[in-house]
C-alpha cells in the first residue's frame, strides 16, 4: 500500500538517498528543503525515478518555528492523512549558531522544530502513522538553561545535547499519546555516515549514506517497527536497545519537554 510520507531535510545526503529509495516504491513524498532552487532540483530528481508516485516541495527554515507552523498548516491544508512523518533535518556547524530568538540553532532545528511539526500534523495522524525521529549515538544530558537560551554550547555539547532531547521527547509523546497516537520512534541512522554534516563536522569521508536511509525506509514501513512506539533504535547495534540512561527518566523527559513548550508556545499558539 503506497503511503504519503513527509521527509523533512531531503535535499543532501541521508534525507535525498531516503527520498529515492521512496520514490523507487511508488509513495506520494512531501519533501522539505530550506533552498527554494535546490528543492526545486531535487524534486525534478526524484520525480523521474521509475515507479515514483507524486512528490511536493515544501519549503521551510527550520531555525524560525513559525515557518515549521506555516509548512504543517500548508500540509494540512492540502492532505487529509499523513501516514509516515521522517524528521531527518538536522544541523551541526553554521557560521551564526545563534538564532534571531537567542536560542542555539542545534536545538532549535535538531529538536524544537520537529516537535513543533509533529504536533501540528497530530490530526493527520492517527495509531497506524508513523514518527520516525532522528537520534544520534551523540548523546548528552540537557542543560536546561543552555536550552532555553541562557548559557553556551559548543558544536558537539549542542548537537549531543539536542539529539538526547529529541530522543527524550520522543519517548514522552508517545506514553501521551498512547494507541490512539502515531507510534514514535527515535532512530540512530548509524555513526559517522557520509554526509556534508560529519565531513564538516569531523573531517571524515564517512560511511556510506545508504545504510541510513535503509534504516529510515524500514522504520517507515516495516513490520518490524509496527510496535515500537517510544522505543530506541541504535543502527549501530542494529537493534532496539537502551538510550541514554536520562531518556528513560520519567521526570527528566518531564523537564525537557515542559522547556521545549515554553520555548515553541508563541509559535504553536
Amino acid at each position: 500500500m503506497k503511503k504519503t510520507i513527509l521527509l523533512t531535510g531531503a535535499t543532501d545526503g541521508i534525507g535525498l538517498e531516503t527520498a529515492r529509495m521512496l520514490a523507487a516504491d511508488g509513495h506520494h513524498l512531501l519533501l522539505h528543503g530550506r533552498s527554494p532552487d535546490k528543492l526545486t532540483r531535487v524534486v525534478a530528481e526524484v520525480a523521474a525515478i521509475p515507479g515514483a508516485g507524486p512528490v511536493e516541495n515544501y519549503v521551510a527554515d527550520l531555525s524560525k518555528l513559525k515557518a515549521v507552523v506555516a509548512m504543517a498548516n500548508d500540509v494540512a491544508s492540502k492532505h487529509q492523512r499523513l501516514d509516515v512523518l521522517i524528521n531527518n533535518a538536522g544541523v551541526l556547524k553554521a557560521p551564526n549558531t545563534t538564532t534571531a530568538s537567542g536560542l542555539d540553532l542545534r536545538i532549535v532545528v535538531n529538536t524544537l522544530a520537529p516537535y513543533v511539526l509533529t504536533r501540528r500534523l497530530l490530526g493527520l495522524m492517527d495509531g497506524s502513522s508513523r514518527v520516525i525521529n532522528l537520534s544520534s549515538a551523540a548523546q548528552a544530558p540537557v542543560n536546561l538553561e543552555a536550552m532555553a537560551g541562557r548559557g553556551n554550547l559548543t558544536d558537539m555539547e549542542a548537537y549531543a545535547q539536542s539529539k538526547l532531547a529529541i530522543t527524550m521527547w520522543s519517548r514522552h509523546l508517545a506514553d501521551e499519546l498512547g494507541p490512539d497516537g502515531p507510534v514514535i520512534v527515535a532512530v540512530n541512522p548509524a555513526s559517522l555516515l557520509g554526509t556534508k554534516m560529519v565531513k564538516s563536522g569531523f573531517g571524515v569521508a564517512g560511511n556510506d549514506i545508504s545504510i541510513g536511509a535503509e534504516i529510515l525506509v524500514r522504520a517507515s514501513l516495516s513490520d518490524e517497527f509496527a510496535d515500537a512506539s517510544g522505543k530506541y533504535y541504535d543502527n549501530d547495534a542494529k537493534r532496539f536497545g537502551p538510550p541514554h540512561a536520562d531518556a528513560l527518566d520519567a521526570g527528566k523527559r518531564a523537564d525537557v519537554v515542559r522547556v521545549i513548550d515554553e520555548l515553541s508556545a508563541d509559535a504553536r499558539a
